[in-house]
């Protein structure tokens, strides 16, 4: 049964764009993109299940995430959409491309490709598991406690994204943390579907990421064998790091299809 997922809607008209974060991530990180892109076309950036403000549930399957965001899709009456998709994000916009791809106009794939990854998030479970026992009771007092695990600052700053206010005082996470962490091993595996997405894509890359090397790329092509691929002078969070960039390259792609 598909999650009902919170989303921010610009409104507006013609094909929208939909983005999509990564892990531990969520719509609100996007603001700053959103208000730029939304001077050119309608755009909705998503919380997947598990996080943002949309509800928590079981499974971080691939096909279960991708039909969460197609039945968002249907409730908004949106026929057909560009998807951008981040890290996770990314397979999850892959996976959709592969299941439903006449819902799709076209594929922007931030910092990932689609296979499997290895384990690199155990210092940040940590943290946040750690924060979330420590019960803080103002920011700083969070960024303390997840520092004792996680010590790159831009790192916890990102993380504390996802603290809100509780209701009997103090900073809780809004995250699905037990069903994310029960599933992670499916989160680091590939996208669900199979064959390819031959519609137009645009792979978008760190130079200093490791998610998309020069080895990567010919299996890259077999599951998107259209896409174009632009390297940033940036680390995985390319969007953060180089938001002008990131922003005008995404803008070119979209101007250069035919709506």
């Amino acid at each position: 049964m598909p999650v009902t997922l919170n989303y921010l809607d610009t409104g507006g008209e013609g094909v929208p764009l939909v983005v999509i974060h990564g892990l531990f991530g969520s719509a609100d990180n996007w603001r700053s993109h959103v208000k730029a892109w939304q001077q050119a076309r309608r755009v909705i950036a998503v919380d997947l299940r598990n996080h943002g403000r949309s509800p928590h549930a079981e499974g971080m399957g691939y096909d279960a995430m991708a039909e969460d965001v197609i039945a968002l899709l249907d409730r908004l009456e949106v026929p057909q959409a560009h998807l951008l998709g981040h890290s996770m994000g990314g397979k999850v916009v892959i996976s959709l491309a592969r299941l439903a791809p006449e819902r799709v106009a076209s594929l922007i794939v931030a910092d990932i490709a689609p296979r499997a990854y290895g384990h690199d998030h155990d210092t940040v479970f940590a943290g946040l598991r750690h924060l979330e026992a420590g019960e803080p009771a103002n920011r700083r007092e969070a960024d303390d406690l997840l520092g004792e695990h996680v010590k790159e600052r831009a790192v916890r700053l990102f993380l504390a994204t996802n603290l809100e206010r509780a209701e009997a005082g103090g900073l809780r996470l809004r995250l699905g943390l037990d069903p994310i962490q029960a599933d992670y091993e499916t989160i680091m595996g590939p996208p669900a579907g199979e064959g390819s997405y031959g519609g137009p894509t645009l792979v978008l890359r760190g130079a200093r990421s490791h998610y998309v090397t020069d080895e990567m790329l010919p299996a890259l092509r077999e599951v998107l064998p259209a896409a174009e691929i632009e390297t940033l002078d940036a680390g995985h969070w390319l969007h953060a790091e180089q938001p002008e960039a990131f922003r005008e390259a995404v803008e070119r792609f979209l101007a250069g299809l035919a709506e």
